[in-house]
């Protein structure tokens, strides 16, 4: 009973509004009020706060996230847009492809999906819709593969999954890369779709000269080099996933200072908001922890993997159970909440049917980022709406036949795990 009391108290201060780290603080605190004396919660506030970001491995978290503000200081992001459709600019559809290669590549330096889509919307969005192509298909591409920030490394999501369950954080990083990349060509095929029984659906691409292609590559390079850098450090063992996101950082202001982009008012802003946003992650990040310590204390999480096993199903219904319910909270909650929230209890489960705590990291981040495109919360809708100056509506339905292919690429990484885990494991 006092589980489920937690849950409904949880699920009304969120519906109410209330910030997330609050929401979850309170029904922890409220579930330790009804198990321990006002003694024992002292002793588990003095304890438990502190231990929960005692972990070096939150600390690429700031880091990742300046080395991102760094990089939309110098003002290169928009040329990855200009290089994705130099390349793809005779094919048809070449733009809508570009913002997809433009968004794969922001993702890869942001960490953030919503400035991804906010960035990308800006661009990309208006650029397809004056070249011919339907907003709908225009923004709902933008606001998909905006979502795959938090998968494409470094991602800040999947350094918090990583800390949450305990496992490898560099393995993480690399984990989504692969995953990552078929989503987004699952997007592109996914917009190719309508082209089969209508070709007008989407419009004829414009050649480029390889002159012009060659000069729209080159401010690309920079930051296809800091991502080589960053990654490769990780992958082949040179740094920790921490001294990368330092040497990301480091490359990322030396690229500001040589463009000349440097300002103390960008400093500040950028400092800032690196505080702003790790100062959230780190609330949320306490509060769980206070929050997973009561729901512990009610033993269901035991209960729960012991009755799951005791179940006569096949391991792949229970997954489809589950991923039903990480859609449903995706509506609702965003993903570092349900990271925090639900890891601790349903990992160990999925782990007793046979999957791998990394394979379940971008498992759960890919549930997150269609949570990211689907009603009512769909925060990448309402960004790509404000920032494209289109109907919310239009935007939630141009992104609805993405975000099904999103589902359908989860089914995949569920039936054939090894596909996430080909190149962590490479290492």
């Amino acid at each position: 009973m006092i589980a489920l009391l937690l849950l409904i108290v949880l699920i009304a201060l969120i519906v109410l509004r209330v910030p997330v780290s609050f929401a979850i603080m309170a029904s922890g605190l409220l579930g330790l009020l009804l198990l321990h004396t006002v003694g024992e919660i002292n002793g588990i506030m003095e304890v438990v706060p502190i231990s929960s970001i005692q972990s070096l491995s939150l600390s690429a978290i700031p880091l990742f996230v300046l080395m991102a503000h760094l990089l939309l200081m110098s003002g290169l992001m928009d040329s990855l847009f200009d290089a994705g459709r130099a390349i793809f600019g005779r094919a048809r559809g070449g733009t809508g492809i570009a913002s997809t290669l433009a968004g794969v590549g922001f993702s890869a330096v942001s960490g953030s999906s919503t400035a991804a889509a906010a960035t990308l919307a800006k661009t990309s969005s208006r650029r397809m819709i004056a070249e011919g192509y339907r907003p709908e298909t225009a923004t709902g591409i933008v606001a998909s593969v905006g979502t795959l920030a938090g998968m494409i490394p470094p991602s800040i999501i999947l350094v918090f999954y990583a800390v949450t369950a305990e496992a490898s954080v560099g393995d993480l990083i690399i984990a989504g890369i692969v995953p990552g990349l078929i989503i987004a060509v699952a997007l592109v095929l996914t917009m190719f779709l309508p082209v089969l029984f209508d070709p007008s659906k989407v419009p004829a691409g414009q050649a480029v000269p390889m002159k012009d292609k060659a000069k729209a590559l080159l401010p690309a390079m920079p930051i296809a080099a800091i991502f080589i850098v960053v990654v490769g450090a990780i992958y082949f063992g040179i740094a920790t996933p921490t001294e990368s996101a330092a040497l990301g950082c480091l490359a990322a202001f030396v690229l500001v200072v040589a463009r000349g982009k440097w300002s103390s008012a960008g400093a500040v802003h950028a400092i800032v908001d690196t505080v702003k946003t790790s100062g959230m992650i780190f609330a949320i990040v306490i509060a769980a922890h206070i929050f997973g310590y009561a729901f512990s204390e009610t033993k269901v999480a035991d209960n729960l993997l012991g009755w799951v096993g005791a179940l006569d199903v096949h391991p792949l219904v229970i997954m489809a159970i589950i991923t039903l319910i990480y859609v449903v909270l995706g509506f609702f909650m965003d993903q570092v909440a349900i990271i925090a929230l639900t890891v601790p209890i349903v990992l160990p489960l999925v782990e007793s049917l046979g999957y791998d705590a990394v394979w379940f990291g971008v498992f759960v981040v890919l549930m997150g980022e269609i949570g990211l495109i689907t009603p009512p919360l769909g925060l990448n809708i309402f960004v790509v709406a404000r920032a494209a100056g289109r109907d919310t509506m239009e935007v939630f339905r141009g992104a609805a036949p993405y975000a099904a292919a999103m589902v359908l690429v989860a089914v995949v990484f569920i039936l054939w795990p090894e596909i996430v885990l080909w190149l962590p494991n490479s290492v």
